[in-house]
């Protein structure tokens, strides 16, 4: 199985090609004040991040982030924030294995040579093999400060490979994960 892992310093939110039925954690330290905080920056873009999506993606994430950002009336600033904000992405290769069996005749009394009994049955299974890839994305949040870790959310969920539709999942994934940050979005 092949494991493609790597550490972002960018803005990589996996989801970079776009989850499906992502799953969120998050965890953080309670202590924190997190309403005094109002800047956040964030760590630049890996070397090798051309490797890993097209520009249109790169654009499609930060737009989202800064939505999301927006919505919470936290400015971004290239030094001295209350917060800096860093990725880690790991992709794996996986394989689902599907069966699924057709079962006829069976459990019913019939004649038999030399009486009564039980009647026979058969069954077929048919298995089916997917190949898709699984992406895990952690987003660490640290006290600009202190440089203490104060709130992480890791994300996990099948990336989606269609150009066209990532359109729409990078922006519902990384709403998803900000859903439970401390700083919550501000109605207007």
């Amino acid at each position: 199985m092949k494991k493609i892992i790597l550490l972002t310093t960018g803005l990589i939110l996996l989801f970079s090609a776009g989850l499906l039925a992502q799953k969120v954690k998050v965890d953080f330290d309670k202590q924190v004040d997190f309403s005094k905080f109002k800047t956040y920056t964030f760590l630049g873009w890996q070397d090798d991040i051309d490797k890993l999506m097209n520009d249109f993606d790169k654009k499609r994430i930060r737009d989202a982030f800064k939505e999301q950002m927006d919505m919470r009336n936290l400015e971004r600033v290239e030094e001295d924030a209350d917060m800096i904000l860093s990725l880690y992405l790991v992709i794996d290769q996986k394989t689902s294995i599907t069966g699924y069996t057709n079962y006829y005749g069976g459990a019913g009394m019939g004649y038999r040579r030399g009486g009564m009994g039980w009647g026979m049955g058969h069954s077929t299974t048919n298995y089916t093999e997917n190949d898709y890839l699984e992406g895990t994305m952690v987003l660490d949040v640290f006290d600009g400060k202190s440089k203490d870790q104060i709130w992480q959310a890791v994300g996990v969920g099948t990336v989606q490979e269609k150009p066209e539709k990532r359109e729409k999942s990078i922006p519902k994934s990384i709403n998803k994960l900000m859903k439970k940050f401390p700083i919550k979005p501000v109605k207007k």
